[in-house]
């Protein structure tokens, strides 16, 4: 596997959400569910709508079954979610990023070429691929104070050291972490 970067600064990640609104709601679903959620796009691709709506309204959390994984689906997941079951009917067993063509989940590859192609329309640089959603997740995850102990087990990665290197966190950088108990 090639690697990729994280989208570290704010303002790309709103104008790639921005192009994406654009271009599709079940795309800009798949970037936003992606950067939020930090889990893999092979269990995103696979996800089916019964999994986050109970068909009156979108659920808090993911069970993930493959990983025993619990995951949050904050507000910013939600409201995209709420859009995106807006615009058919759907049954709770369809794919919830189902293919244009027919009843299957969208690839990899497409999921690749959606968010690749994005990123490069809005000008930003490094290897952007599918693993830059789970990697865009946990850099801003850490920054924003979430103890890297968190972020790896979400990785079920086996030491800090190795999370640190896959969010690209470069133990010499000098940006500050923001821990805003705001009480």
């Amino acid at each position: 596997m090639e690697y990729v970067d994280p989208i570290k600064d704010i303002q790309s990640i709103n104008e790639i959400k921005k192009e994406l609104k654009e271009q599709s709601q079940r795309d800009l679903l798949l970037f936003v569910f992606g950067i939020n959620t930090g889990i893999r796009i092979s269990d995103l691709l696979s996800l089916k709508v019964g999994d986050v709506s109970d068909g009156k309204e979108t659920k808090e959390f993911l069970e993930l079954e493959q990983s025993q994984q619990t995951i949050y689906l904050n507000n910013s997941v939600r409201g995209e979610l709420q859009k995106y079951l807006a615009q058919f009917t759907y049954q709770g067993e369809d794919y919830l990023f189902k293919s244009k063509k027919n009843d299957l989940p969208i690839t990899r590859q497409q999921a690749y070429r959606i968010i690749n192609t994005a990123a490069k329309k809005v000008g930003i640089p490094g290897k952007i691929g599918t693993h830059t959603l789970r990697k865009t997740f946990g850099y801003h995850a850490y920054r924003k104070g979430i103890a890297i102990s968190i972020i790896k087990g979400i990785y079920q990665h086996h030491s800090s050291a190795e999370t640190l290197k896959y969010i690209g966190i470069d133990k010499h950088e000098g940006q500050m972490i923001k821990v805003d108990v705001n009480l």
